[in-house]
């Protein structure tokens, strides 16, 4: 979230922001927020008054008592105190939260490369690579062909649990793993640290990587306890040094996190009932860097291109767009996404997402660097998909198609497959 300091000192830059991103039912709250903070203050000062004449009262009665005064009137005053003092805190209490309220739900000020948009038909396109291949014979759905190669079994999945979930059999099983070592290989040979992170959140970390919303639309709750599925390795990552200082030289912090990945995906989209692209469970390697804030941007550019030359290893024509304001969540400040090339639908679709956070993760999970001369301040999060395989096995179904429906390997698998180069009947 953003620091109330700066919301106090900059309202007019977080009123146009808000504006950009067509929040104006939000733009309120800056003003409210700015009164609550001085509200909050007075309070505070009130309060700080009153325990300070509590403890001089108590005072005075003792000393009073032990010089045989009458403390009668002393007594009387300091027994008004605790009632006045107790009220002014729950006062206080209501103000903080309140300010806490809005804090969460205002977004991350944009970046300034991020284009003006109503949603994502509006995303700006960067560049394209790879020439799409073209097929002279009509291609299966993937999940048709998956079940049709004995790889897939999307009925026996609906039966024990509903849509969006498959058994993975034999070679689809085997290039699940295969697409997950790739990543892992590829990120630590770039200096990442690999993390197998828990696969459950408590709320309170929770929500300080996350949308407030998430909570509603994309995450499962385990009933009866305070904790939910994770969504991503993105969201263990981050709030694992939660309420911490990091010294400055041990910056960036560059993890490569492997996890299942689990999602209600409630909204227009929903999930596919015998495909792999949308669904409530599957398999991700994701990148997250912690940085000073003047590394971040360059960093941002380094694990987009990480991810970029993994798909490329792949062989999957893909394209970069930029985010414009109305496709974009609350977190991220700038957000780049890869879309690679599905020939059935003749469409370039999202596979991967950059994000800058800048200091909006770190100020709600109180994580802050130590700079050499001492002084600390919010440091700065990122994150990008490494490969979420379900998409990516979409995409090579498709793209590594042949006339009589098995499937060629994308080389730079080769050596995860056990020597198979060619998924057939």
């Amino acid at each position: 979230m953003l620091e109330i300091n700066f919301v106090v000192e900059n309202p007019d830059a977080v009123k146009a922001d808000l504006k950009k991103r067509g929040m104006l039912d939000k733009i309120k709250w800056v003003d409210e927020l700015i009164q609550l903070n001085k509200e909050q203050k007075s309070l505070k000062t009130e309060l700080d008054n009153l325990r300070h004449k509590r403890n001089e009262l108590s005072e005075s009665i003792n000393k009073n008592k032990r010089e045989g005064k009458d403390i009668s009137e002393l007594v009387k005053e300091a027994s008004q105190l605790p009632k006045k003092i107790k009220q002014l805190e729950q006062e206080y209490k209501d103000k903080i939260d309140k300010i806490r309220f809005y804090l969460m739900r205002i977004p991350n000020i944009l970046d300034e490369s991020v284009p003006i948009g109503k949603d994502d038909s509006e995303n700006v396109e960067i560049k394209r690579v790879g020439e799409p291949k073209k097929f002279d014979f009509e291609l299966k759905p993937h999940g048709v062909l998956a079940e049709e190669l004995g790889i897939a079994d999307f009925k026996r999945a609906a039966k024990v649990v509903g849509s969006g979930f498959v058994y993975l059999k034999n070679e689809l099983a085997m290039l699940d793993m295969a697409l997950q070592r790739f990543a892992i290989d590829y990120l630590m040979s770039k200096g990442f640290t690999l993390v197998e992170p828990p696969f459950m959140l408590g709320r309170k970390a929770y929500e300080g990587v996350t949308s407030l919303d998430d909570f509603e639309n994309v995450m499962y709750k385990i009933e009866g306890e305070d904790k939910y599925m994770i969504a991503t390795a993105e969201h263990p990552l981050v709030s694992m040094f939660m309420n911490e200082v990091i010294n400055e030289e041990d910056l960036p912090i560059k993890l490569v996190g492997i996890s299942p990945c689990f999602r209600r995906e409630i909204g227009s989209h929903g999930v596919d009932t015998k495909g792999l692209f949308r669904m409530h469970q599957f398999n991700k390697v994701e990148q997250v860097v912690f940085s000073t804030p003047e590394q971040s941007n360059k960093i941002f550019d380094e694990i987009q291109k990480n991810t970029e030359g993994m798909f490329a290893k792949l062989g999957i024509p893909y394209r970069v767009v930029n985010i414009c304001t109305g496709d974009m969540g609350i977190v991220a400040s700038k957000k780049h996404d890869i879309e690679a090339w599905f020939p059935r639908e003749e469409k370039y679709k999202e596979v991967a997402s950059c994000s800058n956070c800048k200091s909006y993760q770190a100020v709600r999970l109180n994580i802050k660097v130590k700079r050499k001369d001492g002084t600390k301040e919010y440091l700065h999060t990122l994150n990008n998909t490494g490969i979420a395989t379900s998409r990516a096995m979409r995409a090579i179904l498709e793209n590594y198609q042949n006339r009589d429906g098995s499937v060629d390997i994308p080389e730079v698998l080769w050596p995860y497959m056990n020597g198979i180069k060619r998924i057939k009947r």
